[in-house]
């Protein structure tokens, strides 16, 4: 049995969009699952569109993420190079265009752009420009004399017009396409670069990739490499066409939604564990209902096989959901890691971070959830009085009053300022004025914190800012109470 080889190809064009990344995410399940080779290759054919950097964020999002290539650039196998601007050098497409000429799969053309230009036509409410073999009919003189008078070529792919070409996809079953449709397209262009199709189909095959993972925007392009596979003689790979990814409103994922790359996620305060897990489950689903999975149970369960047909909606809240849970299992320390430097956005005084990083662990989905938690430890926020009313507890601002003015010369003389002892301080005036522990925990959360829902007890919070400071929260809570009668 052939050892399963697949490739992830991305061109350098920018951040690292969540479909390129699932693409190179169920490339790698689907080797690793078989105990096959995943490996990179860098497609920069289209220099124009290139981006500087580009390449080192591809580097960094794989490294990050786990999906280390076994071959590539930096890990060179037996099959380079693994950049394509590289094998253009090499002379490989040349080389691979030139057999098809010699076997008449394939044709120099010479025409300009303004004569392609007249051959437009409207086909569905859509400008396309159909070839019409003008160049197909070319002596052997003629056609050497045009390449030694140096006129700009093409190389095209000769396609017959009767006929129907085929596509047999794992996922979206048999496609059939009439010859007629296929146009005699463009394998290296009028600079020496191959066309991303014609590149694609020698690539995979001389690095003998057994299964082609791509988005199903391709799917229409595929009678064309089936095309291609049959005149140079070559086995087809096998070919995994992924759904298409939509935002929440059913349109195609783009960047203006703000969560359209990895490095978009990971900048909004999520977990690349978590952006994973939840990339695979955009259009894959595992055989039970389980949800949340490592990259090695992932590797483990995925069968491409069960792979959906349907578009698959990025669903942000699920994701922040999902992310929720993976930073309630991570280690305090990897966890602070993240959360002290967004804690310290918001919290400059000499708190005990730590202990406010462990108040809030639970209770968050993204890192900057942080904020808007957080903020009350370094400033009291000026509030309503009304939050001091309470149902469930029956207390009122009238009576929280009576509360905070019995509490505060008990926690003035209070020696022990840790969350024990000051909570058995309430206890004691609970027990003494016979009310329920929350008729007294109630009027101190409003009063040390200025809201109504807080990451932590009462106690908890004036542990963190010091007795000084509680001290002075509460006075101030006794002066808003006391002004509004």
């Amino acid at each position: 049995m052939t050892k399963v080889r697949t490739r992830f190809a991305p061109s350098p064009t920018g951040r690292m969009h969540v479909g390129n990344l699932r693409t190179a995410l169920y490339a790698y399940l689907i080797a690793k699952h078989e105990g096959g080779t995943f490996m990179l290759r860098i497609e920069d054919t289209d220099q124009e569109r290139e981006v500087e950097g580009a390449v080192d964020i591809i580097n960094r999002t794989l490294e990050k993420t786990g999906l280390i290539p076994d071959e590539g650039p930096d890990q060179p196998g037996l099959v380079g190079p693994y950049v394509q601007s590289e094998r253009v050098k090499a002379g490989i497409y040349a080389k691979y265009a030139k057999y098809l000429v010699d076997k008449g799969e394939a044709y120099y053309c010479f025409c300009t752009k303004e004569r392609l230009d007249s051959l437009r036509t409207q086909v569905n409410g859509k400008d396309i420009m159909i070839y019409d073999k003008h160049c197909l009919h070319l002596s052997a003189e003629e056609i050497q004399e045009k390449l030694d008078a140096g006129i700009p070529y093409v190389i095209r792919q000769n396609v017959p017009n009767e006929g129907t070409t085929y596509f047999e996809d794992d996922i979206y079953g048999r496609i059939e396409v009439p010859n007629a449709e296929l146009d005699d397209m463009v394998l290296i262009k009028s600079d020496g670069f191959p066309t991303y199709n014609f590149a694609n189909v020698v690539d995979d095959h001389l690095m003998g990739i057994t299964h082609v993972v791509r988005g199903n925007e391709y799917l229409s392009s595929a009678p064309k490499y089936n095309r291609l596979y049959e005149a140079f003689g070559w086995e087809v790979p096998t070919y995994v066409h992924c759904p298409l990814i939509t935002d929440e409103e059913h349109h195609k994922l783009s960047k203006r939604s703000g969560h359209s790359s990895f490095e978009d996620l990971i900048d909004q305060g999520f977990v690349t564990e978590a952006v994973i897990n939840y990339v695979a489950l955009l259009g894959w689903s595992p055989s039970d209902d389980r949800e949340i999975f490592s990259l090695e149970e992932l590797v483990e369960q995925f069968d491409y096989h069960h792979m959906s047909k349907s578009p698959a909606v990025f669903d942000i809240q699920k994701l922040k959901w999902m992310n929720g849970e993976y930073i309630k299992s991570m280690d305090f320390e990897q966890y602070a890691e993240r959360a002290i430097p967004q804690i310290r956005k918001t919290v400059s005084k000499e708190l005990d971070v730590n202990k406010i990083a462990a108040m809030v662990k639970t209770r968050i989905e993204v890192f900057p959830d942080i904020d808007e938690m957080v903020g009350f430890f370094e400033m009291l926020p000026d509030y309503d009085i009304s939050l001091y009313q309470n149902r469930k507890w029956k207390v009122t601002p009238e009576k929280s009053l009576g509360v905070l003015t019995g509490l505060l010369p008990m926690l003035e003389s209070q020696k022990v300022w840790e969350n024990d002892s000051l909570y058995e301080v309430l206890k004691e005036y609970s027990e003494k004025e016979g009310v329920k522990a929350g008729f007294t925990i109630w009027p101190v959360r409003i009063a040390v914190s200025g809201k109504s829902v807080t990451p932590a007890g009462a106690t908890e919070i004036m542990e963190v800012i010091g007795k000084e400071e509680s001290l002075a929260r509460i006075r101030e809570g006794i002066r808003k109470l006391t002004d509004a009668q």
